[in-house]
Formats: C-alpha cells, structure tokens, sequence
C-alpha cells in the first residue's frame, strides 16, 4: 500500500467508517440516514421537518420518509407547530434521547481513540490539514452541483 494516495486513503478512511456504523446498527432499524435525522434533533432539540432537510441537505420529502419510519420505531414524535398550521414539529422520544446520548459518549470515544493515533507533536498540523482537504472537497462537490 504504499503507493497509495491521500485520495486512496480518504476513501478508505470513509468506507471503514461507513462499515463501523452498519455494523454498531445492525440490530436495529437505524441506517446512516436515520441516525442523521437523530443527530440533529440531538444536537439542535426539537425542530421542523424543513429545518431537519435543511441541515441534512436533502429534501423536506425525503426528511419526511426518514421521519415517518423513525415515528413507526418509536425514536421520535411529531406535534403541530405551535405558530405555523403548515408546518410539523418532531422530536425525539425519551427512548431516543438515550440512543442518541449513547452515540454521542460513542463518537467522541471514537474521536479521542483515533485522535490517539496521531503523535501527539504532530496533531495540530493533521487538524489543519483534515480541515483544508475537508473544505476543499466540500467546494469542489459545491461547485459540481451548481453545473
């Protein structure tokens, strides 16, 4: 594997994480996009379908069938908005308060074992370079949607 590229690399470091989440929700109803749809409820509370779309990047109709399975599995539920008739508020039950408190503890354990791979002298620099490589992608993938 030497002859491998940051690019080899970066796909292999997505697929072993890809792989890690499949495998830690195997038993259960939640795939890589509904535990998306979890984690930002956790992380910004109760909020619409469109501002879940929003932060997720997707469609409000798709939010709307992640939404629906999660409400049949008992992770969240949905109320009218208190202000606006049109629009639907969910919410994670206290049940998926629990999960997505466990995936949080998880995550960050995840982090810091990752991180702990990394000489400590050198983990700035990695920082800085994870973070210029993320957004350059992020640009690239920006400017190929908007062609």
């Amino acid at each position: 594997m030497a002859d491998d590229t940051v690019l080899d690399r970066l796909l292999l470091v997505g697929d072993l994480l890809q792989r890690d989440m499949e495998r830690a929700f195997a038993d259960t109803p939640l795939t890589a996009s509904r535990v998306g749809v979890l984690w930002v409820l956790g992380a910004s509370g109760p909020s619409t379908q469109q501002a879940v779309a929003a932060a997720l990047g997707v469609s409000a109709r798709h939010v709307s069938g992640l939404v629906d399975v999660l409400e049949q599995h008992g992770y969240l539920t949905r109320r009218p908005h208190p202000t606006d008739r049109r629009a639907v508020v969910v919410a994670l039950t206290p049940e998926a308060e629990q999960v997505v408190a466990a995936m949080q503890r998880e995550h960050a354990a995840l982090a810091a074992d990752l991180l702990d791979a990394v000489d400590p002298a050198d983990r700035a620099a990695f920082d800085r370079g994870l973070a210029a490589v993320t957004r350059r992608l992020a640009a690239l993938v920006a400017e190929a949607a908007g062609s």
